[in-house]
């Protein structure tokens, strides 16, 4: 005879890992799970130890704690097994935790944990809400093998096969499809998915997907509409300001992007990835300040985290030597102590990465020289001088850094031409070329050329209203805190010889000579350079 029970038992046939670091928590767990039907447990007291299990083992069910006290939490364990492919999509991921503070909730949900079991908890607890996600797991399984076997096509069948037999599942069924539609690049069926449904009821997550299909489609001013409307009604979904973050940039709108991204690090602030993109997006927009926030929290939750890296500490240095530069009161020499602190911690941590104490020197010099500290900038400056003798092995990153100390140093000949030599090696590639030009128009602190660009966006204005003098003025003024800016000159050139057609004084012509002389060494592949010869043109018809 058999035991029917047995057969039956949906536990039995399952592996589970227990993550504690409470040895009488992970034997409590393992005598509940044995009473609903469990055998094969293993119980681990850490991340490190849980890791290493799931990367040699397959697992079905992870229950695991929050807190694990020093070092990786569980949020840092399901990133990392997450990001490793460690587990299979009809493996579930359950939070354990005594703890229910947003910011760990909203942390931890990031990275989609299946359910979060709150502590204290009891045997019927337990089995019913683990028995209710192991039968849809087993119910899905078919799908999700062929999901983790990228055989999309496969998995979009049995959707539709599966979607008139388990109506319980239709939500899922339904947002699977939009999800594998999307991946496979057929946006025409996936829109459809997501119209189904958001007709019948309007649910977060088709609305998100339908906005996604819309971004994809290039439809940008419908999908940021439509994420706008989700967030109003849903503040704490967090992709949808992730997404939309990525719709305003589409549109040319970074500073707006930058906001929901705040916004978003208000609501979720432990998630990194996030914290790094809006560092970026605020360093591109020139606000220093909260872009050395953001990668300070992005250091800081690199401690633990897969996602940690050298960038991250080079980019807050960057960002603190920038701040820093030229400040000599007592929060700019703060703000240089940190960064010199957070690089030689990046040389530390990082000590195997190829490069990383030239990287590292190189910044540093510039934290010297913008404080003023010209003997310790040389002496640095000096010393890794050697290690770029041959500047064409050096990566993009690290040649544009090199210039930009280069520069800062009053080196500007050998900056250049680094520089011309990196756009004929990096000819193919417009984003290193837009930040070659970029460091060739402005090689000054960051404070100078938000001032540059706000005399540049005053001269346009006055030149546009038709009063050449003022903006003539204001270009002229621009050019002495920048004198090689490419499109600052060729404006300047611009609005002489348009005055020169009104009043032909030579003089006129003699400054247009002057400017367009500055930008000899222009090189070909800068985006002002056909501009550059069309005026040269201009300029020599004008003069004979």
């Amino acid at each position: 005879m058999t035991d029917s029970k047995a057969d039956f038992n949906p536990f039995g046939k399952l592996t589970y890992l227990v993550i504690d670091d409470f040895e009488n928590f992970r034997l409590s767990m393992r005598q509940m799970l044995r009473s609903c039907g469990a055998d094969n447990i293993e119980l681990v007291s850490n991340a490190n130890q849980a890791i290493q299990y799931c990367t040699y083992n397959h697992v079905d069910v992870v229950l695991c704690d929050f807190n694990l006290g020093e070092g990786k939490n569980g949020q840092h364990i399901l990133e990392e097994l997450r990001h490793k492919k460690l587990l299979k999509r009809s493996s579930l991921f359950l939070m354990v935790t005594a703890e229910t503070s947003k910011e760990m909730v909203m942390g931890a949900r990031e990275y989609q944990p299946d359910a979060y079991l709150t502590k204290p908890i009891n045997r019927a607890m337990l089995e019913k809400r683990l028995g209710a996600l192991i039968s849809q797991r087993n119910v899905l399984m078919p799908i999700n093998r062929e999901i983790d076997r990228e055989n999309y096509p496969e998995a979009i069948s049995l959707c539709l096969q599966a979607l008139p037999r388990q109506p319980r599942y239709k939500t899922w069924l339904m947002k699977t499809l939009g999800d594998l539609y999307f991946q496979l690049g057929d946006l025409a069926h996936a829109l459809k998915i997501y119209d189904d449904v958001l007709a019948q009821r309007e649910l977060s997550w088709a609305k998100l997907g339908r906005c996604k299909v819309l971004l994809a489609k290039r439809s940008l001013d419908e999908a940021v509409d439509g994420l706008r409307d989700l967030l109003a009604k849903h503040p704490d979904y967090m992709e949808a300001y992730d997404l939309l973050a990525e719709g305003l940039e589409r549109q040319g709108r970074p500073t707006q992007a930058q906001q929901v991204l705040e916004k978003a690090a208000e609501h979720s602030p432990n998630a990194l990835l996030r914290q790094k993109h809006l560092a970026e997006l605020a360093g591109s927009n020139q606000d220093m300040d909260t872009a050395s926030d953001a990668w300070r929290r992005t250091v800081e939750l690199g401690t633990h985290s897969i996602h940690d890296n050298s960038e991250h500490y080079l980019a807050l240095g960057q960002t603190l030597s920038d701040l820093s530069e030229g400040d000599l009161e007592e929060e700019g020499a703060a703000r240089a102590k940190e960064a010199l602190a957070v690089l030689k911690k990046m040389e530390k941590r990082f000590d195997g990465e190829e490069n990383i104490g030239l990287r590292s020197r190189i910044v540093q010099c510039r934290v010297y020289a913008g404080q003023g500290q010209d003997r310790q900038a040389a002496k640095v400056l000096e010393s890794i001088r050697p290690e770029l003798q041959d500047t064409a092995t050096l990566n993009a990153q690290t040649g544009l850094d090199y210039a930009k100390t280069l520069f800062r140093m009053g080196k500007e000949t050998e900056a250049k031409q680094l520089l011309g030599e990196m756009s004929e090696r990096f000819s193919d590639d417009p984003d290193i070329l837009q930040k070659i030009e970029s460091l060739l128009d402005e090689p000054v602190g960051f404070r100078q050329k938000i001032k540059a660009r706000t005399l540049n966006r005053d001269g346009i204005r006055s030149f546009e209203s038709g009063n050449l003098q003022e903006a003539a003025e204001i270009f002229s003024k621009a050019l002495e805190i920048v004198p090689d800016h490419a499109s600052l000159n060729l404006n300047l050139v611009q609005v002489l010889m348009k005055e020169y057609g009104n009043n032909p004084d030579s003089d006129l012509l003699r400054r247009c000579q002057s400017c367009l002389a500055r930008l000899t060494g222009l090189p070909e592949q800068h985006r002002q350079h056909r501009r550059y010869i069309a005026l040269q043109r201009k300029l020599k018809g004008l003069m004979e």
